[in-house]
């Protein structure tokens, strides 16, 4: 059995915690996002950063150790946009491999996946899933994704806008639910996820702050 507990800080930034390790993806820099503030003081043993802008390279905010992981990671590297990464770059899905757990950051990821890359996708247990549109894929897009994903598969939704936090031309978590049926709105921040008992389920989490 494997255990793992994540924490959502909002946008794209969450701390996974398991066999004694810890690893935050994605911080994001004081102003970049509009409605949210990365809190003070987060510690992990390790950073990764999905690609270098603001919104999620912040490592230097986070109280890294620098200790060894006691999990494996690894990373597929995929265009930020529909043009090959053309207009945006590339991004980073990153992998977190515990030993009965599988749980996967999609990054900003900004077209739908290849045949290859769904056949790794398909092994996630968990998935953090970027879902609001222009600077990502689109919630129909990610529909799409929730339709190739193993079952059951936990599907945590990131990087959408909800009332002030977030950016205008984000799809709204509203709009996002007119295309991603039966999501479950979460009013914490932190869940802890057990190999045993993975829940077939879409969630949003309520940002830390």
């Amino acid at each position: 059995m494997s255990k793992a507990t994540i924490t959502y800080y909002g946008h794209s930034c969450f701390k996974v915690e398991a066999e004694g390790s810890s690893i935050v993806f994605d911080p994001y820099e004081n102003g970049s996002v509009p409605g949210i503030k990365l809190p003070r003081g987060i510690k992990a043993d390790v950073v990764s950063c999905s690609h270098q802008h603001g919104d999620h390279n912040a490592a230097h905010l986070i109280n890294a150790s620098g200790k060894k992981l006691n999990f494996e990671v690894s990373k597929i590297t995929v265009p930020h946009d529909h043009h090959n990464g053309a207009h945006r770059g590339l991004s980073d899905i990153t992998f977190v491999h515990l030993p009965e757990l599988t749980i996967v950051h999609l990054g900003d990821l900004g077209r739908l996946p290849t045949e290859d890359e769904y056949k790794e996708l398909a092994k996630a247990d968990v998935v953090l899933l970027p879902c609001a549109g222009y600077f990502t894929i689109t919630s129909k897009e990610a529909a799409e994704i929730i339709k190739h994903l193993k079952k059951p598969s936990l599907k945590i939704l990131m990087h959408y806008r909800e009332g002030k936090r977030g950016y205008d031309v984000q799809e709204s978590i509203g709009d996002i639910a007119k295309d991603i049926h039966g999501i479950k709105r979460l009013d914490k921040s932190v869940i802890t996820v057990d190999s045993n008992n993975i829940k077939d389920e879409i969630i949003t989490l309520e940002p830390e702050q």
